[in-house]
């Protein structure tokens, strides 16, 4: 069953995690059935929400927390797909 998690991470080394972000939306590495839709950073750089589709919330949570290397600075929650579907999707493969 597709899942739709929504991430929100706190940065602590922004350079570092713009380029690992890189890896993230390249997907090169996910679990398969695992893809970002949306990569948002703020402003500043402090942080970043993240929409996913994949088969489950830990799919993404191990994927994300082992690509950016912080995840005690990540917060995970699945979303209903009408809410996912409405979300512009500019990281969309």
């Amino acid at each position: 069953m597709t899942s739709y998690v929504f991430v929100h991470h706190h940065i602590k080394d922004a350079e570092t995690a713009f380029t690992r972000g890189e890896r993230l939306l390249a997907g090169t590495d996910a679990p398969a059935g695992t893809r970002v839709l949306q990569f948002c950073p703020s402003r500043d750089r402090s942080e970043v929400m993240c929409v996913w589709e994949s088969d489950g919330i830990d799919a993404v949570r191990d994927y994300v927390d082992s690509t950016l290397g912080e995840s005690s600075d990540n917060a995970y929650f699945e979303i209903d797909g009408t809410v996912a579907m409405g979300l512009p999707h500019a990281a969309a493969a």
